[in-house]
């Protein structure tokens, strides 16, 4: 039985990898499953201006609201579940957590997109796939919109539209 870390910021692509992981659960595959939240640190200036004690709950609140509803679906299934969180980089954070969890499996959930799309926004699910100490499953979501599968990022194609009519 393996020992599951499941990545969650309360997006529907993070949801799907919780759905998954039940499932497993309830096939006898997965024994031990650990919800973990990565939160952003604060810049420098924040830091120097904020007390540390307001920060951390700060921190806390956020990613208790991000992780309520992956503990309300693994509680529901009746799925034993740790939840943690950690403040930095995602992609260091979730491969230091699966290392130190010694977990089987990271399981992610992912809207579907380009290869150029994932390169070019830095990919979460890029970076782990290189990065991560342990096998990353990757559970596809909804396909992305049809300005992304084409390989052209939206914001990039706005600017270019903006360019070009700027142009005229």
């Amino acid at each position: 039985m393996a020992t599951l870390l499941l990545p969650c910021d309360g997006s529907a692509s993070a949801l799907l990898a919780v759905r998954h992981a039940i499932a497993e659960f309830r096939q006898g595959d997965a024994q031990r499953i650990h919800l973990l939240n990565v939160q952003p640190p604060f810049s420098h200036y924040v830091n120097r201006y904020t007390a540390p004690q307001l920060r951390a709950d700060f921190h806390r609140e956020r990613a208790d609201e991000e992780l309520a509803e992956a503990r309300r679906m693994l509680d529901a299934a009746g799925v034993p579940n740790l939840a943690h969180f950690r403040i930095g980089d995602k992609a260091r954070c979730i491969a230091e957590m699966a290392r130190q969890l010694h977990c089987d499996r990271v399981l992610i959930g992912t809207a579907r997109k380009s290869a150029f799309v994932r390169a070019v926004e830095h990919s979460l699910t890029n970076q782990l796939l290189e990065s991560c100490p342990v096998p990353v499953e990757v559970i596809g979501g909804a396909p992305a919109r049809m300005i992304e599968r084409i390989g052209i990022p939206a914001g990039v194609g706005a600017g270019l539209a903006l360019l070009l009519a700027s142009q005229a």
